[in-house]
């Protein structure tokens, strides 16, 4: 690997189906969603945790840890592609020295620690990686500084880089014997 990981935490949304922000979410010991993620982010290698927040963003900012910045996606309700533009392009501020990117979203608690470092155990600035399920892609992705640019450009709605990592040579990681791809869109 040349260079460093980020993680970038994908906490922006408002949770309609859910029936608010994820990023405010705990589970019923009180154990927060945003705080687990992005611990699970360090754990598995990232070297620094930039979230990306949005809906109740007055709420959410103040939750992250001090050590992590935050990104504010001023147009959120855009959908996940207006997030993933917000911190890719905030990582690009950077420099050179973060040579890829981990995405994560915040309602994944079956995506641990392991999941992610399986994921970066080969990262570099060229690659494009998805962590998989039974064969079947999946979260998080890995994108390489090379592609964040054209991710920009195209990330829109809610396919974030989807469409990007399927046009594109993608390397499929198989996680499934260590993790669950299951979102939470219901309490």
């Amino acid at each position: 690997m040349t260079g460093s990981v980020a993680g970038l935490l994908l906490a922006a949304g408002a949770g309609r189906r859910f029936g608010g922000p994820k990023a405010l979410a705990t589970d019923a010991d009180g154990t927060s969603w945003l705080l687990r993620t992005a611990r699970r982010l360090h754990d598995g290698g990232c070297d620094q945790v930039y979230v990306v927040v949005g809906a109740a963003a007055d709420q959410v900012a103040p939750l992250v840890d001090s050590g992590d910045p935050v990104v504010v996606a001023e147009d959120w309700d855009e959908g996940m592609g207006a997030s993933l533009r917000a911190g890719l392009r905030a990582l690009e501020g950077v420099g050179p020295s973060v040579s890829a990117a981990v995405v994560m979203l915040v309602d994944l608690p079956g995506v641990g620690s392991d999941v992610i470092q399986r994921l970066i155990a080969d990262a570099h600035p060229s690659g494009l990686a998805r962590a998989a399920y039974d064969g079947v892609p999946g979260h998080p992705a890995l994108l390489g500084r090379e592609h964040w640019e054209a991710i920009i450009a195209t990330a829109g709605g809610d396919r974030g880089a989807r469409d990007y990592l399927a046009s594109h040579e993608t390397r499929l990681i198989e996680c499934g014997d260590i993790g669950s791809p299951e979102d939470v869109d219901y309490r």
